[in-house]
């Protein structure tokens, strides 16, 4: 089995099996490329299960002392177990080599999320045209914040996930996980709205099987979400980041500022475990100190 066919079956198998998102995909598939090549101008090796620790760890070093950043490198490294973990079990190799292999040590970067005030703004008193556009952009912005699914996860939402009894959406997450999420009347009412000007606009010739769709009626893609979402939020905000997954990032925070249970909120979420759910925690922690910096007498000014 040579190089290439090695990497298609690989990304093969993490695009349908695994279900990673289209940008992981496209990062794991450089990543890959970029380690092959490194093993073929730096080791003479050609064909990457021929790779052992020595040699991963040579490229890992390459790539810190080139000034790529640890983020970056921790991905890289997340991308060769990946693979080698296919390969072991499909019997190719023997041995993993990033068995000995460690992640490198980063400081933990506070999720950007958008305040509840500005939030309501753009929801509330920003003017949205009564068109198709216009309510399919404000259904985009709704649907994120207002239930914290994730880019990926709002493209490959399909009509038949909305639940029109229970007021309930079924995600189709990460490794193939599906999960419930409760839908608020208004947001309820916005998708009936919606899909009543769909089937007016393109008079039943859009897709009917995913429920967002661009302007000519094919299915949404990133990129349309992504300027979207980026164009709404510059209205109300003047973070950094203004990305799908910022108002994921505003959704839980909003929760967990509010009282909520953070197992419900981990759920909600679709998280595989409480950790990763965790670092909101950290988020409402400096909330409530700037809250206390501002209202309290023997705060430090």
């Amino acid at each position: 089995m040579d190089q290439t066919q090695l990497g298609q079956d690989f990304l093969q198998h993490i695009r349908f099996e695994k279900r990673l998102s289209h940008h992981t995909l496209t990062a794991y598939t450089k990543d890959l490329e970029q380690f092959c090549t490194f093993l073929l101008t730096e080791c003479n090796i050609g064909q990457p299960e021929l790779a052992d620790f020595r040699h991963v760890r040579s490229w890992i070093v390459s790539l810190v002392e080139g000034k790529t950043d640890k983020s970056s490198v921790n991905r890289k490294i997340a991308t060769l177990r990946a693979f080698f973990g296919f390969l072991l079990r499909r019997k190719v190799i023997d041995f993993d080599p990033m068995s000995k292999i460690q992640a490198l040590k980063t400081s933990k970067k506070l999720p950007q999320y958008v305040e509840e005030k500005p939030m309501d703004m753009l929801l509330s008193d920003v003017d949205f045209p009564d068109t198709f556009e216009g309510v399919r952009d404000k259904l985009v912005l709704e649907l994120l914040y207002g239930t914290g699914i994730r880019l990926s996860e709002l493209t490959g939402l399909k009509t038949v996930d909305v639940n029109l009894y229970e007021k309930t959406i079924t995600v189709l997450g990460k490794r193939n996980k599906h999960r419930i999420i409760p839908l608020t009347d208004p947001l309820f009412a916005l998708i009936q709205q919606y899909s009543r000007l769909k089937e007016e606009t393109f008079l039943g010739q859009a897709d009917r099987v995913h429920l967002i769709v661009s302007d000519k009626g094919v299915p949404a893609y990133a990129m349309l979400i992504q300027r979207i979402v980026t164009r709404h939020l510059t209205l109300v905000t003047t973070l950094e980041k203004k990305s799908p997954h910022v108002l994921r990032h505003s959704f839980a925070t909003h929760l967990l500022n509010r009282g909520a249970d953070l197992n419900a909120i981990k759920d909600l979420l679709g998280h595989s475990s409480l950790a990763a759910t965790q670092i909101y925690t950290h988020t409402s922690l400096e909330q409530l100190k700037k809250t206390y910096d501002q209202a309290h007498p023997k705060a430090k000014r």
